[in-house]
């Protein structure tokens, strides 16, 4: 736990005089000049008013006004602020601005295989404290789930063939259409009884770190 802290202290102390440096030198940085149009262009997409993403960050609305127009000089408390408000990783900030359309074929989207299933992640972007797959159970596939942190709920939605859950000794069959609900933090699994590949989308929301 104290070297984590050590390299996110180190990290965000980089950061910080990144965008010192680049304020300085009048925005010659491109970490700096990139942060003012990443911040607009993330408040924007969420439809989202100045007015309302201060509130949300805790922050007067001048100081987020001032983020947006590059004449702020941003401390590392409100860079923070802004990430946790906006859902972003800090470096997402000050990285070069995204597309605002971007199209993403489906081979270029994470894939990994657990025994027969195949997963793949539904969204190209990481949404904190989600996570979304499109599970792919040929006829017959079993697959274990990974219990998650305290807290973690996750919605299985399948939408074509058969796919049964079973969570804590029990089980569930679910047909195109379906959604079930459960925690998941505990035991469960996946399998597909039927004789032609079933299609789900689970959906996890992740329980805060360190709930107990």
């Amino acid at each position: 736990m104290r070297q984590k802290i050590g390299r996110l202290r180190y990290f965000f102390s980089k950061v910080a005089n990144i965008l010192a440096e680049g304020y300085c030198v009048g925005m010659a940085n491109p970490a700096a000049s990139h942060l003012a149009a990443n911040i607009k262009q993330l408040r924007e997409a969420r439809g989202m008013t100045q007015d309302q993403m201060a509130r949300l960050s805790e922050m007067p609305r001048p100081t987020w006004a001032n983020l947006e127009s590059g004449e702020s000089n941003p401390t590392l408390s409100v860079l923070i602020k802004v990430a946790n408000a906006l859902q972003v990783p800090v470096e997402e900030l000050i990285g070069a601005p995204r597309a605002v359309v971007k199209l993403y074929k489906s081979v270029t989207l994470p894939t990994s295989t657990r025994g027969k299933v195949r997963l793949r992640r539904l969204l190209p972007d990481t949404i904190a404290g989600f996570e979304i797959d499109r599970m792919e159970l040929p006829a017959e596939a079993y697959m274990t789930g990974v219990p998650h942190t305290t807290g973690t709920r996750e919605y299985l939605t399948c939408e074509t063939g058969q796919v049964q859950l079973t969570v804590a000794g029990q089980t569930w069959d679910l047909q195109p259409g379906d959604v079930i609900v459960f925690r998941g933090d505990q035991k469960h699994a996946y399998r597909n009884p039927g004789r032609q590949t079933a299609i789900a989308y689970s959906v996890v929301a992740l329980g805060p770190i360190g709930l107990k």
